[in-house]
C-alpha cells in the first residue's frame, strides 16, 4: 500500500522549487501526498540555514512535528535542505526524533532511501552540494493549480560575500541549459501558469559557467516567445551583471515586467568593502541612474543589511540619506546575522542586537514614508494587474498584483470582482485609494472607464 507524505517548506522560493521537485520524485515513485499532517506517514521538513532566525525556525518546526510520531501515524520524520547540509552532525545529536537527514545535493535519492528505511535506524545522506543540479526530468508537483510559478535557472553561488554561507550550502554556480528551462516553462504554461518568476542565488550570472558570458538576455528573449505566457519577472539580480543588453531586453520585451530586484546590501564604502561586495557607492549610484534612464517606468526593489560589523553611526546615516534620495519602490531590511564559518563573524566592531533592531526599525519607518508617498501618486491611475484570487483578508474583495509587485513579498491591489474573473487573468483596475502596502480600486470596463 502506498505511503502518504507531507512536505513543510521553510525559507525562500528556491526552497519552494526544491520541495515541489521532491514531491514530484515521491509521487512518481508511488508515494501519495496528503494535506493533513495527522494522516502523513512521512513528514519532510525542507529547512533554511541562511541566518540564525531561519535556523531556529527550522529546528523548532522539527521539534514540533516530532509529536506526530507519538500521536499520529507518522513513521518517518525527515529533515532536508540547507540547515542539514551545514550542521548534520550537530542536528543528529540534538534531534533523535529525526529518521533521515538529507543534504542539498541528495534530494533525488529520497525515494530510494525511504525504501531502505525499514532496515536502518537513522540515515544521513549528505554529499557535496555540486552533485545536484535541478532539472525537470521529473516534473515538479504543485499539488494545487497555480497561475504563477518560480523557475530556478541555476544552483549555487560564486560570489564571496563575507557574511554569507550559501556557497557552503549550495556549492559553486551551476546554470541549467536554456533548452531545459524553456521546456519546463512550456510545460508550466500548458498547465495554466501565466506568470514565471526566474530565481537563482544570483540570476544575472546565468550562463557564465556555460558560455563564458551572461546568457540571461538570450534566455529572456527565448522565454518571451512562449505562447500564452503573460508575465516574466526577475528576482535576485546581482548588480555586477546588470548589463545594458539585459536592461534593453527588459525594456523591449512586452512580457518581461519592468521590475528589478537588486540586493545592494549597503551603500557606505567601508561596509561594502567589509562585506566583500565588488561595487562601491559611486558605481552603485551610476548603475541605478542608468537603469532608470533606460527604463524610466522601472520598479526597483532592493535589500539592505543593517548593523553589519563596523557600521558606525556615520555609515548608517549614509544609508538613510541614500534611501531618501534614491526612493526605491520596494525595500527589505535585515539585521546582520553573525554566521559561524564566515569572514564577517570574525570582524571587529560587532554591533549589539538591540542596536541592530533599532536601526532596522528606523530604516523601515523611513521606507514606509517613501512608499506611502509613491502609493498616493497612483490614486486615480489605471493599472494592469494579474488576478491572484479572493482576498483572505477582506470578505467580498479579490486581490491581485501590478507588474511592480512580486508575489508574497510586495504589495497587493484589492478590488470588487464578479464571478467571471479567474486567477491568472490580466485586467485593468482604476485605483481609488491607497493604504500601507496596498492599493484599492475598481475594475475598468472594456472601454477603460
Amino acid at each position: 500500500m502506498s505511503q502518504h507524505f507531507k512536505i513543510i517548506t521553510l525559507g525562500c522560493p528556491k526552497n519552494t522549487v526544491d520541495s515541489e521537485q521532491i514531491q514530484g520524485f515521491l509521487c512518481q515513485a508511488g508515494f501519495v501526498v496528503v494535506e493533513d499532517l495527522a494522516k502523513a506517514e512521512i513528514i519532510i521538513v525542507n529547512t533554511c540555514g541562511f541566518i540564525e532566525s531561519a535556523k531556529q525556525e527550522s529546528i523548532n518546526t522539527v521539534i514540533e512535528l516530532g509529536k506526530y510520531k507519538e500521536t499520529g501515524i507518522c513513521r518517518y520524520l525527515i529533515m532536508a535542505g540547507c540547515l542539514v547540509q551545514k550542521y548534520v552532525t550537530e542536528l543528529k545529536k540534538a534531534l533523535p526524533e529525526v529518521d533521515l537527514f538529507l543534504g542539498t545535493g541528495d534530494l533525488p535519492e529520497l525515494p530510494y532511501l525511504l525504501s531502505a528505511m525499514e532496515t536502518i535506524n537513522t540515515t544521513i545522506q549528505v554529499t557535496q552540494p555540486e552533485k545536484y543540479l535541478y532539472e525537470d526530468s521529473i516534473k515538479r508537483d504543485f499539488g494545487n493549480a497555480r497561475h504563477y510559478a518560480y523557475v530556478k535557472i541555476a544552483e549555487g553561488c560564486n560570489n564571496c560575500c563575507t557574511y554569507c554561507v550559501i556557497p557552503q550550502l549550495k556549492g559553486s554556480y551551476r546554470s541549467r541549459t536554456i533548452s531545459a528551462i524553456l521546456q519546463e516553462v512550456n510545460d508550466l504554461v500548458q498547465n495554466g501558469v501565466k506568470e514565471i518568476i526566474l530565481i537563482a542565488q544570483d540570476t544575472t550570472s546565468y550562463g557564465i559557467d556555460l558560455a563564458g558570458k551572461d546568457l540571461l538576455p538570450q534566455l529572456l528573449r527565448e522565454l518571451s516567445k512562449t505562447p500564452h505566457l503573460s508575465w516574466i519577472r526577475l528576482l535576485y539580480c546581482y548588480p555586477d551583471y546588470l548589463t545594458e543588453e539585459l536592461l534593453l531586453t527588459i525594456k523591449n520585451e512586452e512580457k518581461i515586467c519592468n521590475y528589478l530586484d537588486i540586493p545592494l546590501q549597503h551603500i557606505a564604502d567601508p561596509i561594502l568593502e567589509a562585506m566583500g561586495r565588488s561595487m562601491n557607492k559611486v558605481k552603485i549610484i551610476k548603475l541605478l541612474e542608468k537603469v532608470r534612464e533606460i527604463i524610466p517606468e522601472i520598479t526597483l526593489r532592493s535589500t539592505f543589511i543593517v548593523g553589519f560589523p563596523g557600521e558606525t553611526k556615520e555609515c548608517y546615516n549614509e544609508l538613510l540619506v541614500f534611501l531618501q534620495e534614491m526612493k526605491f519602490d520596494r525595500v527589505g531590511f535585515f539585521a546582520y546575522s553573525r554566521e559561524p564559518d564566515t569572514v564577517a563573524a570574525l570582524l571587529p566592531g560587532q554591533i549589539s542586537e538591540r542596536k541592530k533592531r533599532e536601526r532596522v526599525e528606523k530604516a523601515t519607518f523611513l521606507q514606509k514614508k517613501i512608499l506611502s508617498e509613491k502609493q498616493a501618486q497612483l490614486v486615480n491611475q489605471k493599472l494592469e494587474i494579474i488576478v491572484d484570487g479572493k482576498s483572505l483578508d477582506y470578505e467580498g474583495l479579490w486581490e491581485g498584483r501590478t507588474r511592480g509587485d512580486a508575489p508574497e513579498i510586495d504589495g497587493i491591489v484589492y478590488f470588487k470582482a464578479n464571478p467571471q474573473i479567474h486567477p491568472g487573468e490580466i485586467i485593468n483596475i482604476q485605483i481609488t485609494h491607497s493604504q500601507k502596502y496596498a492599493l484599492i480600486g475598481e475594475i475598468c470596463d472594456e472601454s477603460g472607464e
